[in-house]
């Protein structure tokens, strides 16, 4: 993964400005790679009465790294959208006991050129991600899966 450029870095305050949650989460865009975005956040202002990650802030830093995935790719472009998440469906498979870490990608079945000809042609696309936080030797301690939608603002 390649070290934040300055519009990612753009990104990250943005993001952190405009939504209070992702503030008080103190997520950050920690890479971008063009084709994956990872995110983090502490686990302590993420914490549940168990000492574990709530599950709500991993919904919600996994639902932030797609979004900023697609925001990211959107910018790159010089497009002026709005993105929405439009559907998303999320599995905790263990406990996250550490700092929080979500790697988000487009979906196997979708890709970028289909995304973006459908924006020009139409002025609004939509597309598949999936995000994992990612655990030991590889495996997932929670995903997500989640349509999102762009529409080119007027």
């Amino acid at each position: 993964m390649t070290t934040i450029q300055t519009p990612l870095a753009d990104l990250g305050r943005f993001i952190r400005d405009s939504i209070p949650l992702a503030r008080a989460m103190d997520v950050a865009i920690e890479a971008f790679d063009g084709e994956r975005l990872t995110m983090t956040a502490p686990l302590q202002p993420n914490i549940n009465d168990k000492g574990c990650a709530f599950g709500g802030s991993l919904v919600t830093l996994m639902t932030l790294a797609c979004w900023a995935l697609v925001e990211a790719r959107l910018r790159e472009r010089g497009a002026d959208c709005d993105v929405f998440v439009a559907d998303s469906t999320v599995r905790y498979l263990d406990p996250v006991w550490d700092d929080l870490r979500a790697e988000a990608t487009l979906a196997p079945d979708a890709d970028w050129a289909t995304f973006f000809a459908t924006l020009d042609a139409r002025g609004r696309a939509r597309a598949d991600f999936t995000c994992v936080v990612p655990g030991e030797n590889g495996k997932a301690l929670a995903s997500l899966d989640a349509r999102f939608v762009a529409k080119r603002r007027a």
